[in-house]
């Protein structure tokens, strides 16, 4: 057989150098995250009464179907806060049956979650609840801007290291650091709120040289903001953090339940997908993480990811079953009778004069404090209470959060001034009845849902009882409010002291109205506090609903109206479709 020299030498040379070549491995990471589920865990709303829409038990449907597709070992499971809020089912194993493990903890051990991040109204209910479910999770609760000041570190690890196969998955995970603007101080004792974006910077950089991960996640209790902002403890800070921390490969944030997907900058030509599914469990944020591995080192190639509706999905029958004790135990607590009530009410109308629905929260904390004044706000932006018997299921759509029930000494200067700051964030000043009334984001109509037109949030519009006074829509800020008397007949003076009653993310400073409204110093609020209630103002409101014989006639107390009232009237009939389309 005849030899060529020269492909003999050819195919000796490429024998010679094949074993010193190194083929590219790759693999495709999901991580699949939930928000602001607020207490949506099983196949039923316990406040309507009716099948559930989203929720953990659809999640179910489909974290199992992606796990089955992909291999578990593919699939990261992360949930980002304000879980233990919201609905019966949260509330139940917060604060009536405290022996039972936590159904949060065993809803998220069935579903084998991966990591989970403390959100503000987990804050909110306490460290008997909050660090009674961290302990029966079988998951690590971490977050890295909250320190522990009796020990000088971290409350719960900033971050944890999830192991796929060979790669290793660092998640940060981070809370808005204005949680002490809202929340009582004995809620977060023993603990210190830190900047996000500064935090970031630290645990990256630790991340980077200590853990070799090759993946980064942020997990934010935190809205995205605005990327451009500056200075620090920002409350919806997610962006802020992507655009000057570089070393995330993605963010998923939550807390303003704004549904979004987001590419930020941080260097030219360089970015960070942001996902932000929401509320309620109706969506699940899902990134797909490509990852390739040369010369020893996997490196991140591919970064993609949407928003996916899980709201069509059968709920998973085994998780479903699972939880069939815990559910007939919560239908029992629900359904128990508390009051019945001669005419329907809602906070529908709550946003153009004086309102049954509010005026019944007026009514409650007066009588259950004695105080002068009460102040509330449309807690709930559509909330519906029927003509008829009420049950417990209803008193949380009377009320929607575990706020405490505070008093505090105010003079009548303040009093004026804070309802000045509620109404100018409330109402626009007009100059005929034929303009727009209340204050709404720039084109409304591209939002989807009625409460996010609004340009601040209902439970900011603190109207007052107790008090007779007109708002006065012609005027502009700082003039709106004249008060005519107190309602026992008393005369209103600016120079008198009065005691108020407040919800304690009032009391706290919750929306401004204390402190950028009535001017006083954030340091100075504890000092005005008289009273504060030892439970929730909702379990204080069920005994002493149940306490009424017959019938409760509701009608609106009529203590302030806007001036001219027609004009009012004009925006409403115009407006009203705006936030209320169905």
């Amino acid at each position: 057989m005849k030899r060529f020299p020269f492909f003999d030498c050819l195919l000796l040379l490429l024998l010679g150098f094949i074993p010193t070549l190194s083929f590219a491995q790759t693999i495709s990471l999901r991580i699949i995250g939930t928000s602001d589920v607020h207490g949506n865990y099983l196949d039923y709303d316990y406040l309507s009464g009716t099948r559930g829409k989203g929720g953990l038990a659809r999640v179910a449907t489909y974290v199992r179907q992606q796990r089955e597709a992909l291999g578990a070992d593919h699939v990261v499971l992360v949930d980002n806060g304000d879980i233990l809020q919201g609905q019966p089912a949260a509330y139940y194993y917060n604060f009536v049956d405290t022996k039972s493990e936590h159904l949060c903890a065993s809803v998220l051990n069935a579903l084998n979650y991966d990591v989970g991040v403390p959100g503000n109204h987990d804050i909110e209910t306490g460290h008997a609840v909050y660090d009674r479910w961290a302990s029966q999770c079988n998951h690590p609760i971490v977050c890295a801007n909250v320190t522990d000041t009796r020990m000088g570190n971290s409350y719960w690890p900033p971050y944890t290291i999830v192991q796929r196969g060979k790669v290793r998955i660092a998640v940060v995970g981070m809370l808005t650091p204005t949680v002490p603007k809202w929340l009582p101080a004995e809620l977060w004792s023993g603990m210190a709120f830190e900047d996000m974006a500064q935090t970031a910077r630290r645990y990256v950089a630790e991340i980077k040289d200590k853990q070799l991960a090759d993946v980064i996640i942020g997990v934010f209790h935190s809205g995205m903001g605005d990327a451009a902002d500056e200075g620090s403890m920002i409350e919806n800070a997610s962006q802020q953090v992507a655009r000057l921390v570089p070393g995330f490969d993605l963010i998923i944030c939550g807390h303003d339940h704004r549904a979004a997907v987001r590419r930020v900058a941080y260097a030219p030509g360089k970015n960070v997908l942001m996902l932000n599914p929401g509320a309620g469990a109706s969506n699940v944020a899902v990134a797909d993480i490509t990852l390739e591995r040369r010369s020893r080192q996997w490196k991140v190639v591919n970064v993609s990811g949407n928003l996916v509706d899980v709201g069509n999905l059968s709920p998973d029958r085994d998780f479903v079953q699972t939880f069939e004790k815990q559910h007939r135990a919560l239908l029992a607590y629900i359904e128990k009778p508390i009051v019945t009530i001669d005419t329907t009410i809602t906070t529908c109308d709550a946003f153009w004069g004086a309102n049954a629905f509010v005026d019944l929260i007026h009514r409650l904390q007066l009588r259950l404090t004695q105080a002068d004044i009460s102040f509330a706000a449309p807690l709930s932006f559509d909330a519906v209470l029927k003509e008829g018997t009420l049950c417990v299921r209803d008193m949380f759509q009377l009320y929607r959060y575990e706020n405490r029930l505070y008093t505090m000494q105010l003079s009548g200067d303040e009093i004026v001034r804070y309802l000045e700051k509620s109404y100018d964030d409330w109402v626009r000043t007009m100059s005929a009845p034929t303009d727009t009334m209340l204050r709404f984001r720039p084109h409304p109509q591209t939002y989807k849902e009625g409460w996010q037109r609004l340009a601040t949030s209902s439970y900011n519009f603190d109207s007052a009882a107790g008090i007779y006074y007109t708002v006065d829509l012609r005027k502009g800020k700082g003039e709106r409010i004249h008060i005519e008397r107190l309602t026992d007949g008393r005369t209103f003076c600016k120079d008198s002291l009065y005691v108020v009653a407040v919800n304690s993310y009032r009391a706290n400073g919750g929306g401004d109205l204390l402190t950028e409204g009535a001017g006083i110093a954030k340091s100075e609020l504890p000092a005005r506090i008289l009273s504060a209630s030892t439970h929730d103002l909702r379990h204080y409101m069920m005994a002493y609903l149940q306490r009424v014989e017959g019938t409760l006639h509701l009608d609106p107390l009529r203590h302030w109206r806007f001036v001219p009232e027609e004009w009012a009237r004009e925006a409403q009939s115009r407006e009203k479709s705006l936030l209320f389309p169905q």
